[in-house]
């Protein structure tokens, strides 16, 4: 296992490798590519399935970027790398955890005033539910964070599909919403593996 960050140039470069997680190994770009570029046509199709989305250019904007950005969440922050890079240790890490999963409330802002679906009874559950599932796991011990992370992200996403469900055009959306946040961010796991030699 390999703990070691590599180091990252300057400019815009050094901030798109650290913010996807410096080290990506060209495997983990050729598979989260071909993952995205899978599960987004799936999920295309999915919306599509359910009569497509009718809104206006603003809601189709806003839907795309969901799409790509919980589609590319959920497989970015499950590489190697962004655990490496976002569980490292150091002063405010647990803050800056924290603080990129309340910036995502506004995903949940916008399926309600923009896509026009929830309403405010499954914005504020869902906000509690997001912020409430983030602050256990951090606070978790380190050899249940993937379990507790795991039930509560089944509990959210059971939640969402029993007693406050979106339009069926959007059901996938709590799915990869508390996936991407709780499981796949959330949960520190050992950074790099690599085969051992034969």
């Amino acid at each position: 296992m390999e703990w070691r960050i590599p180091p990252t140039p300057r400019g815009v470069a050094g901030a798109l490798r650290r913010f996807l997680g410096p080290g990506r190994t060209r495997a983990e770009n050729a598979v989260e590519l071909a993952g995205q570029l899978l599960n987004m046509a799936l999920l295309v199709l999915c919306i599509a399935w359910f009569e497509g989305w009718g809104g206006s250019v603003l809601q189709g904007v806003v839907l795309a970027v969901m799409v790509f950005d919980l589609v590319g969440g959920v497989l970015t922050n499950a590489t190697n790398a962004a655990k490496r890079w976002y569980h490292r240790p150091g002063p405010g890490m647990r803050g800056k955890r924290l603080l990129f999963i309340a910036s995502h409330l506004l995903y949940l802002v916008a399926v309600v005033f923009v896509l026009e679906a929830g309403g405010w009874p499954w914005l504020l559950v869902n906000a509690a539910l997001l912020l409430t599932g983030a602050v256990l796991v951090e606070v978790a011990p380190v050899e249940v964070k993937r379990l507790a992370a795991v039930g509560l992200y089944l509990a959210a996403v059971l939640v969402n599909l029993t007693w406050l469900p979106l339009p069926a055009a959007l059901a996938w959306f709590p799915v990869l919403f508390f996936l991407k946040l709780l499981v796949c961010f959330m949960v520190p796991e050992a950074p790099v593996y690599r085969r051992a030699a034969a």
